[in-house]
């Protein structure tokens, strides 16, 4: 039997469902417009005369307002569809942007960029309607290659922020004789026209709806037919969903640890280096373009790598680099040495985001996997939301060194925490459980 073509190839590129394929690719042209984002649009509120607890503020109402979407697009997308939240999600940017091309007041971006997470460096998501959008790749991706598949799609990510990044330098200086705030209007034409192309792209995939109707409508016939069979099937459903709950539960407390450790000082880099040692775009947006890039590289690496030891191990051995790199960074006294640093911890760091990501939507079964995602979301963005408000606190009150050990002291938690306590779901499941409550992909905890 002749293998299959490798995944990262032209040909095993092809041997993906068409509406997985058009999903990365969608993610990937929109990772390009927020890696723009993410180096120049602190810069820019500064060019505006933000202080730096002003934009851990305005970062902070951007994760809120994720947050409280998110649990409900994740929860309705599983009964309704996801199509349609994405479609909303790329015309509400489309708008949005434009609006602030022609208006840029400041109550307008305020709300723009709290409702579209603008300056968070999301590699690709969309917004607070990323649940759906993972759950319809998860739908359409077996569960042997998942992690394999949110690798690659995590590496594509990644390169997108890094050709957005390296787009970053330049895009300040594209309009000759601008300065000031109207330097950054290709910023925002870059993102208005990516919104474009990705509801287009997206308008064309097909969808094949939730499948939780039909497995209601199949135990009803049973219970129609044997009401024994029928209440043995509910039994067994209940079980693996309290398992799936539980599972969860400890996701959701874990991710909490690590978010509020990369957000008080991941959102924040850009205006810290500016601060730090008085660096622009000029130099920042490379240094962003080279990180996405190897980061991207890391996480094929990653993907293979947990088909080898799991994904647990994959997660948590590379982050204990990343620790000793984010505690050095602060002390460093030039620009260069902190930008190398900052390479090493994200390549070691955001090489397992796809990973991660398998790990999660891999908890449930495909008709909870909107909830599960909006759970893991939540678990991210509240946290995350308060970390610039605790790190533009402590900056604005003349500390630039202590948001990098406390986000490492919360990072080293994480790993202690994800390899302990959730490593023991890593397991598949027995093959009774899963058949009978249509749940392959559900993992069983180890005793």
């Amino acid at each position: 039997m002749n293998a299959s073509p490798s995944l990262y190839t032209p040909a095993g590129w092809r041997t993906l469902h068409p509406a997985a394929r058009q999903l990365i690719s969608a993610r990937f042209l929109r990772s390009i417009a927020q890696g723009a984002l993410g180096v120049d649009f602190t810069l820019y509120l500064a060019t505006r005369g933000w202080s730096a607890p002003e934009v851990g503020a305005l970062l902070f109402a951007g994760g809120l307002a994720g947050a409280a979407l998110s649990l409900w697009v994740g929860i309705y997308s599983d009964r309704v569809g996801r199509k349609g939240f994405l479609l909303f999600y790329e015309i509400g940017l489309a708008v949005g942007t434009a609006a602030i091309l022609l208006w840029p007041t400041g109550w307008l971006l305020v709300i723009v960029a709290a409702l579209f997470g603008f300056g968070r460096g999301a590699n690709g998501a969309s917004g607070p309607f990323a649940p759906a959008e993972q759950a319809w790749l998860a739908q359409n991706v077996e569960g042997r290659i998942r992690g394999k598949v949110f690798s690659f799609n995590a590496a594509l990510q990644f390169w997108g922020m890094g050709i957005g990044s390296a787009l970053a330098a330049v895009l300040p200086n594209l309009l000759p004789g601008t300065t000031g705030p109207a330097a950054y209007t290709p910023l925002f034409l870059l993102n208005l026209i990516m919104a474009i192309i990705n509801y287009l792209q997206i308008q064309r995939i097909p969808e094949v709806r939730p499948t939780k109707g039909d497995l209601d409508e199949e135990r009803a016939q049973k219970a129609a037919q044997s009401p024994d069979a029928a209440a043995a099937s509910e039994a067994a459903d209940a079980q693996v969903r309290r398992r799936e709950n539980r599972a969860l539960t400890l996701l959701t407390l874990v991710n909490m640890t690590n978010s509020l450790g990369v957000g008080i000082v991941a959102p924040l880099l850009p205006y810290w280096f500016h601060l730090r040692y008085g660096v622009g775009p000029e130099a920042i947006g490379p240094v962003y373009s080279l990180t996405f890039i190897l980061t991207g590289l890391s996480s094929l690496y990653i993907g293979r790598l947990s088909e080898r030891i799991g994904l647990t191990r994959s997660i948590v051995v590379p982050r204990l680099v990343g620790i000793v790199t984010l505690i050095l960074m602060p002390f460093v006294p030039y620009f260069w040495i902190a930008a190398v640093l900052y390479v090493i911890r994200s390549v070691v760091n955001r090489g397992s985001v796809g990973a991660r990501q398998a790990f999660s939507v891999g908890l449930v079964r495909d008709q909870r996997r909107g909830m599960a995602s909006s759970l893991n979301a939540i678990s991210w963005s509240v946290p995350a939301s308060f970390g610039p408000a605790i790190g533009g606190w402590l900056i604005g009150a003349g500390s630039l060194a202590w948001p990098f050990v406390l986000a490492s002291v919360l990072q080293l938690a994480y790993i202690v925490l994800f390899g302990t306590v959730l490593g023991r779901y890593e397991d598949r499941p027995a093959p009774t459980t899963g058949q009978l409550a249509g749940a392959p992909d559900l993992p069983a905890p180890r005793t």
